[in-house]
């Protein structure tokens, strides 16, 4: 393993007192040394980069404190690094780099990176630090809007998804948006995401059951999160008046965290100059993903899916049944597409959709389900 602690500066010394049940059982980057990654986990990071956003730089550590005070989960029974912060650097290519390197090293260590910026374009180092994989990857991302922008425009926290899709070789598999505000969003961005079989779940779909993005971010490998996108935070600096609630946002946390394919979080657009409410937020969020990482279950694609309840659907005026596989474990349910094996088979891992058991009932009354046709069309 590189040595990626060149990259950090230590917690603050004003963090070194215990200050509660959860602090006491961590590994922090504090004045004795860099963690030694001895077993699986999570580690936290700071990422104080902020130059292509339209926020003041500075930093701001009272989330650490935040969540230092809360308590332990009931089987937290990994590894909780906090590997301190990183700077950002002479240019902001230099703190991509960085933080890429620090992503891509852990990721091979089964250490899940846990980024709190900075600005949402820090979403692309996190995406580049998966390439030494050389697999194909979901991305899910939690926003009020797309933020495609114009891949001949410089990067920036409200157009990156465009300078990700220009990445040669590309990785990216799909693509979600969870949480979509349809007057922060243009048309053509809906068009585009429409025209690439990409998914958007909007506002309204959450609010109605936010349940519906579970199978999203079951799908994912990496997730990102806007966390201006939450209704106002208790905190006028956060402008959103009609965006997700807190309820709603810590359930999505662990969800993500539940999910045995995430395996790398950001949380961006984290104010420097946030308030005590709105670190406490972010801390509430962190310790639920953890939590929910603390019960994962090996389904699917850990496990095999031998021992899954295997479901087959028969639609007039369709030559195949859908196969549908439903796990004993976790009782979540998915969807197989199935595909020429001459597309090769670094689609392999995408061939079982997340569903919802709605998708089943829905094919039993002759409904296929568009991430059925979504999935087929980006494997073919």
């Amino acid at each position: 393993m590189k040595d990626i602690s060149i990259y950090f500066k230590p917690v603050s010394e004003e963090l070194s007192e215990p200050l509660g049940e959860l602090h006491s059982s961590l590994i922090v980057h504090d004045s004795s040394g860099f963690p030694q990654f001895d077993k699986k986990g999570i580690a936290l990071i700071y990422v104080p980069e902020y130059r292509h956003s339209t926020i003041e730089p500075g930093s701001n550590e009272e989330f650490r404190k935040q969540f230092y005070q809360l308590s332990l989960g009931d089987s937290w029974d990994f590894s909780i690094y906090d590997l301190g912060t990183i700077n950002p650097g002479e240019k902001t290519e230099d703190t991509y780099f960085a933080l890429t390197q620090v992503v891509s090293e852990l990721l091979k260590k089964d250490i899940l990176p846990l980024v709190i910026g900075g600005s949402q374009d820090l979403t692309l180092s996190l995406y580049r630090g998966f390439e030494a994989q050389e697999q194909t990857i979901n991305i899910c991302s939690i926003d009020s809007s797309l933020d495609i922008g114009d891949p001949n425009a410089p990067i920036s926290a409200e157009g990156f998804i465009s300078h990700l899709l220009m990445q040669r070789p590309c990785y990216l598999f799909n693509y979600t948006t969870i949480g979509v505000q349809r007057p922060f969003t243009a048309k053509k961005d809906l068009d585009l995401f429409d025209k690439l079989y990409f998914d958007v779940c909007r506002l309204g779909e959450v609010n109605n059951d936010f349940k519906v993005a579970e199978p999203f971010l079951r799908n994912s490998d990496m997730l990102s999160i806007d966390f201006s996108s939450i209704h106002s935070h208790n905190d006028n600096k956060y402008s959103n008046t009609n965006g997700l609630n807190p309820l709603q946002i810590c359930q999505m946390a662990k969800y993500a965290g539940i999910s045995d394919k995430i395996s790398c979080v950001g949380i961006f657009d984290v104010l420097p100059d946030q308030n005590i409410g709105s670190s406490n937020l972010l801390a509430q969020i962190i310790w639920y993903f953890i939590d929910g990482y603390s019960m994962r279950m090996g389904d699917f694609p850990i496990g095999s899916k031998k021992n899954y309840k295997k479901f087959y659907v028969h639609l007039d005026d369709f030559e195949d049944d859908l196969i549908f596989y439903k796990s004993d474990k976790s009782n979540r349910w998915w969807l197989e597409v199935q595909y020429n094996a001459e597309s090769g088979s670094k689609y392999d891992r995408h061939k079982l959709v997340p569903c919802n058991r709605e998708d089943y009932e829905n094919a039993l009354k002759d409904h296929i389900p568009d991430l059925w046709w979504k999935t087929l069309k980006k494997i073919s």
